[in-house]
């Protein structure tokens, strides 16, 4: 069942890169009216989850920096002085695709031995790394979902 689940992230991960892939940063920056977030924030939001989710609670360091996490984590929201440059966006676009396959490098090494429970804000307990890649998959269909819409209104 775990090699489905990760099918399921590299499936999902490929159709948000594909979705996106011809809007303009502005595009990827912009706030609509009814949102509280953009597109590349939401990019950076699932890399920085999966990363929460899967290698945290597991008490494995994350393969990008605190302060990356801490920028992008549940809670945040995008800085509208400070959009995203083409820089950092190309940086999470590379994280998004490449975390997915070193994921599941990781999980086939056997380094996920432990887990800390958590509760989710969707008062879903978390008890080991199957329970999180499954909600990680939902997260990230979620945010699809949110990703789709904001490119309608980003369109016009």
């Amino acid at each position: 069942m775990t090699d489905q689940q990760f099918d399921v992230l590299e499936r999902t991960r490929d159709i948000v890169v594909k979705s996106i892939e011809e809007l303009s940063l502005e595009q990827m920056n912009r706030i609509p009216g009814g949102f509280n977030n953009n597109i590349a924030w939401n990019l950076a939001h699932l890399v920085v989850s999966q990363q929460i989710l899967c290698y945290r609670l597991s008490g494995l360091p994350c393969t990008i920096d605190d302060a990356v996490i801490d920028r992008y984590k549940k809670g945040t929201a995008p800085d509208r002085e400070r959009p995203m440059t083409a820089e950092e966006l190309r940086y999470f676009r590379e994280k998004f695709l490449g975390n997915a396959a070193k994921f599941r490098e990781d999980y086939e090494k056997g380094i996920f031995t432990e887990f800390h429970t958590y509760t989710t804000s969707m008062n879903v307990t978390l008890t080991d790394i199957h329970g999180a890649i499954a909600y990680n998959n939902m997260h990230e269909g979620l945010h699809l979902g949110y990703i789709l819409a904001l490119k309608r209104a980003v369109r016009g």
